[in-house]
């Protein structure tokens, strides 16, 4: 399946029961899906709003209610729904936010980037928070995220997203879908559903005029994060023995796994560590990895914002190095294998 189609589908059987979003490219499969496949999922609310602004606020209102809602945009429509975005982790409201990034500033090219890091884990709007962010590297995590992010984003009670790009959202490869209704919902005793007369009224709000009570809040949302720490999700390639650590997300990731092998066959020992999670980010392993490994090299599909965590968990230890391609260029191995000689003095 398309990634953007694989996506859509698991959200059906990971049991969304409202999807509000707006077509933009390279993302616009998602709404297509949904839209085609709706008559077959009774109940479920399929809607494209009038605009980016009004889809966040109508998942705002379904999160509320108690619904498992999800939208899906690209890069410069995932910033209008900066501000939305949050009000709904001060309401402590789940959701699923899916950004298939392109290349930007501004509107950019529809082609593949990963200009959106810092928006997505530095938290793109006002105040101090933070979303749960997965960065899927293939068709099959594309599916498998929309489990995960449901799944966390209630437990935690925090907006999860799932940051894609282009090229995951049109790419075509074999999935494995998992069975309708393997997500069983959660209860949702905050929402707003009518109020029974044996408890207090529930008041969804993320206006505190009062500044006491306001940093209180606070305070509950950074020991959430902190608690998020558990969930940190990371994968390790060759590193045990690495001279060279290759860090990478998403489809960059998988090119460099190619990178890493091409260097070991040319006797270089390079190893890979991708995270999985952007937030909570894998510190902890880079850490460890820096206690052995020679140096590391970040690669991403932008000017370089991942590298900065990757700066922060290595610590000073050892060099960190970085290369990227922007506005929608991907990286290939070769390049990659290049940069990663330039390093050990050998000439390509």
């Amino acid at each position: 399946m398309k990634g953007n189609e694989a996506l859509a589908e698991a959200s059906f059987r990971a049991g969304m029961q409202a999807y509000f979003g707006y077509p933009i490219t390279p993302q616009s499969e998602v709404l297509e899906y949904f839209a085609e496949e709706a008559p077959k999922h009774p109940g479920v609310v399929i809607l494209q709003a009038e605009s980016e602004l009004a889809a966040i606020n109508m998942v705002h209102g379904a999160a509320g209610a108690g619904a498992r809602v999800m939208i899906s945009s690209s890069s410069p429509g995932i910033s209008l729904m900066q501000e939305c975005l949050s009000y709904m982790t001060s309401a402590q409201l789940p959701a699923l936010i899916v950004n298939v990034q392109r290349g930007g500033p501004g509107l950019g090219t529809i082609q593949p980037s990963q200009g959106d890091y810092f928006q997505a884990v530095k938290g793109g709007g006002h105040g101090d928070y933070r979303l749960i962010v997965f960065a899927p590297a293939s068709v099959q995590e594309m599916v498998d995220f929309v489990f995960d992010a449901f799944k966390l984003s209630e437990k935690y009670r925090n907006p999860a997203m799932i940051l894609a790009d282009g090229a995951l959202g049109q790419m075509m490869e074999k999935v494995a879908l998992p069975p309708a209704g393997s997500l069983p919902k959660t209860e949702a005793p905050w929402a707003t559903t009518g109020k029974p007369a044996s408890r207090e009224r529930n008041i969804i709000t993320s206006l505190f005029i009062q500044p006491e009570r306001m940093e209180q809040i606070n305070h509950t949302l950074q020991e959430k994060y902190r608690a998020l720490q558990k969930e940190v999700r990371w994968e390790e390639l060759q590193t045990a023995d690495a001279d060279i650590v290759l860090v990478a997300f998403g489809l960059t990731s998988r090119i460099c796994e190619k990178a890493m092998d091409l260097a070991r066959e040319n006797g270089l020992r390079v190893g890979l560590l991708r995270p999985i999670t952007l937030f909570p980010f894998p510190s902890d392993a880079i850490a460890k990895v820096a206690a052995h490994a020679q140096a590391f090299f970040t690669v991403e599909m932008n000017a370089g914002q991942m590298v900065e965590d990757v700066r922060l968990g290595v610590n000073g230890k050892k060099p960190v190095h970085f290369y990227g391609r922007m506005g929608g260029m991907i990286p290939s191995p070769e390049e990659v294998l290049k940069k990663v000689e330039s390093l050990v003095g050998v000439r390509a």
